[in-house]
């Protein structure tokens, strides 16, 4: 097995084996912090779900109180009057069927898609290019709608998108390692809740489990009220490795 590194090593020793409350777990976050680029923190919750059936499925979005310390550029499919609100709310790049013909294209130059409803007959096309990278606009996540300027808005306000995985997880980002731990952990309670509130009735009880760094293993315990973090015996701050954006 291969040893872990010396920064890696002084992580885990200023972790305990114990429970810790949000806000302490990303103090503790920004402590065992030790890379040079500004990590993305990511939160991942144990549903304790069962995906395959479709009672069990968890998706929905939230705008983050503090945003997620990036731009974000939006690409809006629309047509007529819905172009010029669209470019006047912000969208970077905003067309109809020629947009849909450059994507299919090859071309990815965007974060965010979305479209009104009158162009999901061409946005359907892009299935197989946006739907891999959890791009393809959806009515469930507020992404197929007439009003433009809301979504756009609140698209680049910090609104993230979450759906369970195949393992019962859900995966979202809560911030940049550069923000305040406060912020971090408002986020993360706003995702918490949001997930809580989006979970089945079928689903079991949730479990949370933030991430910030590689090798990390934290394991928070959270619930609607009282989210809490438990950090694993002998583990640093996370479970996989945070994402350089």
């Amino acid at each position: 097995m291969k040893k872990s590194g010396k920064h890696v090593e002084n992580a885990r020793k200023k972790v305990e084996a114990r429970p810790y409350k949000l806000a302490d777990a990303t103090e503790l976050i920004k402590k065992t912090h030790h890379t040079k680029f500004n990590e993305t923190v990511e939160l991942a919750i144990n549903l304790g779900v069962d995906p395959k059936h479709s009672d069990q499925v968890v998706r929905g979005t939230v705008v983050l109180p503090h945003g997620l310390g990036k731009s974000v550029r939006v690409l809006v499919l629309a047509g007529g009057e819905k172009q010029r609100e669209a470019t006047e709310a912000g969208a970077e790049h905003v067309g109809g069927d020629e947009l849909v013909q450059k994507i299919m294209e090859g071309w990815t130059d965007f974060d965010a898609v979305i479209a009104t409803p009158d162009m999901m007959r061409s946005a359907g096309k892009l299935g197989k290019v946006l739907g891999p990278r959890g791009l393809m606009p959806n009515p469930k996540t507020g992404t197929v709608t007439a009003d433009v300027a809301k979504a756009i808005k609140e698209t680049k306000a910090g609104k993230v998108e979450f759906r369970v995985d195949k393992a019962g997880i859900v995966h979202c980002p809560v911030g940049k390692i550069s923000f305040d731990a406060p912020k971090l952990a408002d986020n993360a309670h706003a995702i918490i809740n949001a997930v809580v509130k989006a979970k089945p009735a079928a689903a079991k009880a949730a479990t949370a489990k933030p991430k910030a760094k590689p090798d990390a293993k934290t394991k928070p315990v959270a619930s609607a009220d009282k989210p809490k973090v438990a950090a694993d015996k002998g583990a640093a701050t996370t479970a996989a490795a945070p994402k350089q954006q």
